[in-house]
């Protein structure tokens, strides 16, 4: 399967999850530190915004991500979640097309960081984790984590690195190596310890 059918799929589930959400849900914290669900959609809307449009906001910003994200999340901040979705579901994928492996990673990332503070667990499948494991997000700096590390899935045929191992779910994996301590305490094995310090807890 294509990379870009994996987003494609990624995010038709999660267009399908945020068609559940009741308001409530959608004012919840994420697990991005001070963004609420509707936040975190309103960050995904980058996809309405063209290759040249995305890249004078990052020059404006002397391509400090969390400046661009900042300013991509306040650009949303009125409207309602009836729009962020509409907007969502209608936003042409003007970035993800071009960088498909990066917007799959984002995607995936974030539709975990939406699901796990609500509780609506799911199985990701295979092919996208495997897919993410191999490519996270370059912009969450995943290298900061991962260096001198084993990483290995146990429920799935996958591992990467070398050095002390780090094991768990291949969701758990994902979120930790892009800076997302709630899947620390699902990990086990001697690069644990090292990763959490890397984390500062």
């Amino acid at each position: 399967m294509s990379i870009r059918q994996l987003l494609n799929d990624e995010r038709t589930d999660l267009i399908a999850l945020l068609h559940e959400l009741s308001e409530a849900e959608w004012e919840a914290a994420s697990l991005c530190e001070g963004w609420r669900v509707r936040d975190v959609v309103g960050h995904l809307l980058y996809d309405e915004i063209s290759p040249l449009g995305y890249a004078r906001i990052a020059v404006s910003r002397r391509l400090a991500t969390d400046r661009i994200n900042a300013d991509l999340v306040e650009r949303t901040r009125r409207l309602s979640t009836a729009q962020l979705l509409q907007r969502f579901e209608n936003s042409g994928q003007r970035i993800t097309r071009l960088l498909p492996h990066v917007g799959l990673a984002d995607m995936l990332v974030h539709h975990q960081d939406i699901r796990r503070p609500l509780g609506r667990a799911r199985t990701i499948p295979a092919s996208r984790s495997t897919a993410v494991l191999d490519h996270p997000d370059p912009f969450a700096s995943p290298r900061r984590y991962t260096r001198g590390l084993r990483f290995a899935a146990t429920d799935l045929d996958w591992s990467s690195g070398a050095g002390p191992e780090v094991r768990g779910p291949a969701e758990a994996l994902i979120l930790a190596v892009v800076g997302r301590p709630i899947a620390l305490d699902e990990l086990t094995g001697d690069g644990v310890p090292i990763l959490r310090q890397r984390y500062g807890v």
